[in-house]
């Protein structure tokens, strides 16, 4: 035997009998563990504490304000109720949400008391609560002994190591330090007394439990994010499915703080909720309460301009064509008045669209007497979507695409806006210069009046523009807050949370008495299963056969030589001798099967690294060598190799031919072996499945089998990429690689499944890099099992005949099937 194959002892499948047999010689080690499993779930038993889930119940519904009508323009509909239903849920979990709750509630603050194994979390069944201060610093995450010393008295004991305390302030969420005396800082307070300590403030409040003198509890402030984060986890789900019905629930180990949250966390959606309903009118609010101002100052001007006139000209009065035309200017200055409004708001809109992008904070189009339902629709719809993009914001990154769908919703619906602007504000424009003409006109006919007389009939004009619009304002102002303080939330409670006893779902002793039996058992199973059967890897062709029902067609030993062609470097080692016999027995193969003409050879595998690229040369070789015309293909068009072996470009190729670059004349290449023609696979393509799978490929196929007698195609390995599966469809037969020592068993799901539903077929098993002596002999060594397992192509090939060698028998049968052709 040539020296390029090393044998060496390839071991044994797994011995299940003597597993059992090791399992049992283990006795002792199984007693010991079973012992202390069952010990450590006893102790984490009589320590663990009870284990609670509440919940409460609520509706969210679309309550629409019974005051609401289309001339007020001063809410808007933020979606519908299944809408509402879905952002409620996802709002419940958030963490802004939950942040508002915690604070709400105080949560960060830790009330505890020593239990007979452990801290017992006593919030609420203490006599007292502290209600921080949250503008400043409290005491961050120290211990806080507090002793019931009888008569309301409460004795403060804290340590401390240095002169220095950590504070943390909850509203700004900042880190700081304060000065203190060590080694140990302690006070009495009484029930209702405030804690104006440097490190704590707030009040020390009573509740309804009764104090007990002598009870010692621990209070600590802890930190927010984590408590946040805690609570983030309530589940929030639709009860029924589908329903406008809320059920919320969270588990935990104090009842009362159970309840408190979740009753809490309704409250304060609820209060955000309307809040946000009353975006509109809060926004409107805010503009008129600005303008009143500069109305009202211009308004007491002009009372005491007119004051000032008439006490200085008592026996001035308007009379007869005088004031006839007063009256008529006053009505000009009225409809120029009401058109300055619009204008001035048209620009503000403009200004607020074209500069900024958060569009939540629009005042209402009624506000300065514009009625158009297109400007007031288009307003409405802006600040719903914007106000849907804010409440994105809790559940989706900013990448999502709903933003995206959101903005451009934004943007359609700015552009219609502003095109109505523009229309509008050219229609206002011509109607004041209308009115500044009527204007003109007639105070050109009051100038014939005597100077006194104009002089009042201009006061009283200032007066009355002035007293109207400060009217309408108010009279705006009122329908906002009337609309403002009708409003209801949407969220109504249905069940509160409350403690009615029960509600107990940890812990599960009898569960952990199970985990112990079962990891006290499975520890020393593994353990003697680890030392039995280790190895995961195929190492002999016994193996492969209990794996798989795919046949083996050839085995190949152990290469050492320095690169891939064996075959024609080496003609007569063992390894070309393998190779030869692959090659006889694909060639029975194909005269069972009665395929004339060119014959094709796919080589594929689970991985790389398992000689796929080393089988196609070599088996190429073997059918040149034979004189028989042959092409070999190289198709791993993302890790092409073939070239390497045979110093050759790999500027063109397959890929150049599927891209109708290049005919094959231009893309095969010599290889220099006889008969032998190399087609690479080109340049790293974008697509290669695509490629794979194009008509182009069909064309390519049919134009080699016209040239060649065998087509060898080097594929990419299934367990990496589909594509192989995919050109199986042009092969006569397939050569899946396994190496030995290489590829895992588990690798061989793959193609045993498409194997079993008939979706691949004539594929075989070749175990490459084979190192064994003894139980196979030299005819594995040397491939000439030809039809080990051949039979296993399914087709009633494979006869038992009674006390005959399975490899002699298989000869026998290929040299009669070449006599009798």
């Amino acid at each position: 035997m040539d020296e390029d194959f090393d044998i060496q002892d390839s071991g044994s499948f797994f011995d299940f009998k003597g597993f059992l047999l090791k399992v049992l010689s283990f006795w002792p080690l199984f007693v010991i563990c079973l012992s202390i499993a069952f010990g450590v779930a006893y102790y984490k038993n009589i320590r663990k504490q009870a284990v609670y889930r509440l919940k409460n119940m609520i509706s969210i519904k679309d309550d629409q304000n019974p005051l609401f009508t289309g001339n007020t323009s001063l809410v808007f509909n933020w979606g519908g109720t299944t809408d509402k239903v879905q952002t409620n849920i996802i709002l419940f979990k958030s963490r802004t949400h939950n942040e508002k709750v915690v604070s709400y509630l105080q949560y960060y603050i830790n009330y505890n008391m020593q239990g007979k194994y452990n801290m017992l979390d006593v919030y609420g069944k203490t006599p007292f609560k502290i209600k921080l201060d949250d503008t400043h610093g409290q005491l961050f995450n120290k211990r806080i002994a507090i002793k019931d010393v009888g008569e309301g008295n409460f004795e403060f004991t804290i340590p401390f190591s240095s002169n220095k305390a950590r504070v943390y302030n909850y509203t700004t969420h900042e880190y700081g330090s304060v000065s203190v005396l060590p080694p140990e800082f302690k006070k009495t307070v009484k029930l209702g007394d405030t804690l104006d300590f440097p490190f704590l403030k707030g009040v020390f409040q009573s509740t309804d439990v009764l104090p007990r003198a002598g009870s010692e509890y621990s209070v600590s402030l802890g930190s927010f994010n984590s408590t946040v984060r805690r609570y983030q986890g309530i589940s929030v789900i639709q009860n029924p499915r589908g329903s406008s019905i809320l059920e919320l629930s969270i588990g935990g180990t104090n009842k009362n703080r159970i309840v408190d949250f979740l009753n809490a966390s309704v409250l304060v959606r609820e209060k955000d909720q309307l809040e946000r309903k009353n975006l509109f009118a809060t926004n409107t609010i805010k503009f008129i309460d600005s303008s009143l101002t500069d109305r009202n100052k211009e308004l007491q001007s002009v009372i005491d301009e007119l004051n000032e006139f008439k006490n200085n000209n008592v026996d001035v009065a308007l009379k007869g064509g005088s004031a006839t035309l007063t009256a008529k200017l006053k009505t000009y200055d009225n409809e120029k008045d009401a058109l300055e409004k619009r204008l001035s708001y048209y620009r503000i809109l403009e200004n607020y669209l074209t500069s900024r992008t958060d569009y939540s904070s629009v005042p209402a189009p009624s506000v300065s007497g514009i009625q158009e339902s297109s400007i007031g629709a288009s307003v409405n719809k802006i600040i719903a979507l914007s106000v849907e993009r804010s409440d994105l914001r809790y559940s989706a990154k900013e990448s999502n695409p709903k933003f995206r769908e959101i903005d451009r919703s934004i943007n359609a619906e700015k552009e219609v806006l502003l095109e109505n602007i523009t229309s509008s504000t050219s229609i206002i424009n011509g109607e004041i210069r209308q009115v500044n003409r009527d204007i003109s006109i007639a105070e050109s006919e009051l100038r014939t009046f005597p100077k006194e007389e104009q002089e009042l009939a201009n006061i009283q004009r200032k007066f009355t523009l002035s007293q109207n619009a400060y009217n309408l304002y108010l009279s705006k102002r009122s329908e906002a807050t009337i609309i403002k303080a009708s409003n209801v939330s949407d969220i109504l409670f249905i069940d509160e949370a409350k403690d009615v006893g029960g509600g107990q779902v940890g812990p599960n002793t009898r569960l952990n008495y199970i985990i112990a039996a079962i990891v006290g058992g499975i520890v020393p199973l593994v353990l003697v299963f680890l030392l039995v059967f280790f190895n995961t890897k195929i190492g002999n062709p016994e193996e492969i056969k209990k794996l798989s029902s795919i046949p083996v067609l050839g085995i190949i030993g152990k290469s050492k030589h320095r690169n891939n062609l064996v075959v024609r470097d080496r003609s007569r080692s063992s390894i070309a001798e393998a190779f030869r016999g692959i090659r006889s027995s694909l060639q029975f193969m194909y005269r069972k099967k009665d395929i004339e003409g060119a014959k094709t050879v796919l080589v594929t595998s689970s991985v790389s690294g398992e000689g796929k690229t080393f089988t196609s040369i070599n088996i190429a070789s073997v059918f040149a060598l034979s004189n028989k015309k042959t092409v070999l293909v190289g198709l791993d068009l993302r890790k092409p190799k073939i070239f390497d072996d045979f110093d050759l470009s790999n500027e063109a190729g397959v890929v150049n031919y599927l891209i109708g670059q290049n005919s094959i004349d231009e893309i095969k290449q010599e290889s220099g072996i006889s008969c032998l023609d190399i087609i690479l696979s080109g340049p790293v393509p974008p697509n290669p499945s695509e490629l794979l799978l194009s008509d182009a490929m069909k064309d390519f196929m049919s134009e080699l089998k016209k040239e060649y007698d065998y087509i060898i195609l080097d594929t990419p390995p299934v367990g990496l990429v589909a594509d192989a599966l995919e050109i199986m469809n042009y092969a006569d037969a397939s050569l899946y690689m396994i190496r030995q020592g290489y590829t895992k068993k588990g690798m061989l799901g793959l193609i045993n499944d498409k194997y079993a539903k008939g979706e691949v077929q004539n594929v075989s098993f070749v175990l490459n890099y084979f190192q064994s002596k003894g139980k196979y002999g030299n005819g594995y060594g040397y491939g000439y099992g030809y039809g080990y397992g051949y039979g296993a192509y399914g087709n009633g090939y494979h006869e038992d005949i009674k006390g005959t060698p399975f490899l002699k028998r298989w000869r026998r049968k290929i040299k009669k099937a070449f006599k009798r052709k």
